[in-house]
C-alpha cells in the first residue's frame, strides 16, 4: 500500500481547494480522477470513500493513530491537512478562529450560492425561463463578494497577513465566475477591485497555480 495521501477529485471549485493544499503543504499524493459522466461518484467504491458521493475525498494510509484514515467534505479535509502538514493553519486561538470563520464563510456561502449562480446563469438556462432564480443568485453573489471586497481592504490575504486554508478555499470559486461560468460581465466583477487584486497575488503563487491545475475538467 502506497504511503501517499490518495486523493479522490475533479478540477472543479471544491476539488481544486484539496490539490493546491497539497501541493502547498508539500504532503506527496496521488490524485484520481472521479468521472461524473461516467457517474463514477455513485460507483460502490467511491460511496465506501464518501457516503455523500461528492468530490473530493481523501484516504491516508498512516493517519495519526498508523491506521488509514477516510476524509470527506472540503472544509473538513483542509483543517486536516493543515494539522497533519502543521501549515496554513495558524496555532494562535484569535487567528484560528478567525481562519476558520473565513473556511466556513466559503464552505456555507461562497460555495453553495456561487454554484447556485452559475447553475442558473450557466447550466439551467434551457430549463428555467423564470428570472426570480437568476437574480436571485446573481444578487447574492454579489453581496457575497462585497464582504470580501471590504474585508480584503488593505489586505493581502483573508487572515493576519498570511496566506491560510481560508485562502485556498475560497480563490478557485472566485476564479470560476468568469473562468468557468463566464459571468464576468454580468456580475460586473470588475467593481470588486480588492477581490481581483487578491485573487490574482494568490494566483501567482507556483504551488497554487499548480494545485488548481489537477484533474482539470477545462
Amino acid at each position: 500500500m502506497s504511503s501517499k495521501i490518495q486523493l479522490y477529485s475533479l478540477g472543479t471549485p471544491n476539488g481544486q481547494k484539496i490539490s493546491v493544499a497539497l501541493e502547498e503543504m508539500g504532503l506527496p499524493y496521488d490524485a484520481h480522477k472521479i468521472d461524473f459522466s461516467k457517474d463514477q461518484q455513485h460507483s460502490p467504491e467511491f460511496l465506501a470513500i464518501n457516503p455523500n458521493g461528492k468530490i473530493p475525498a481523501i484516504v491516508d494510509p498512516l493517519s495519526a493513530d498508523g491506521k488509514p484514515l477516510t476524509v470527506f467534505e472540503s472544509g473538513a479535509i483542509l483543517i486536516y491537512l493543515a494539522e497533519k502538514s502543521g501549515k496554513f493553519l495558524s496555532t494562535n486561538p484569535r487567528l484560528r478562529s478567525e481562519t476558520l470563520q473565513w473556511l466556513f464563510f466559503q464552505v456555507g456561502g461562497v460555495g453553495p450560492m456561487f454554484g447556485q449562480f452559475g447553475h442558473f446563469f450557466k447550466h439551467a438556462v434551457d430549463k428555467c425561463d423564470h428570472p426570480y432564480p437568476k437574480k436571485r443568485y446573481t444578487d447574492e453573489t454579489r453581496r457575497l463578494l462585497a464582504v470580501l471586497d471590504e474585508h480584503l481592504q488593505g489586505r493581502d490575504f483573508l487572515v493576519g497577513g498570511e496566506y491560510s486554508i481560508a485562502d485556498m478555499a475560497t480563490v478557485p470559486w472566485v476564479d470560476a465566475l468568469a473562468a468557468f461560468y463566464n459571468a464576468g460581465e454580468a456580475l460586473k466583477l470588475i467593481e470588486f477591485k480588492n477581490v481581483n487584486a487578491w485573487t490574482e497575488r494568490v494566483n501567482k503563487r507556483p504551488k497554487t497555480a499548480a494545485g488548481m491545475k489537477v484533474l482539470s475538467v477545462q
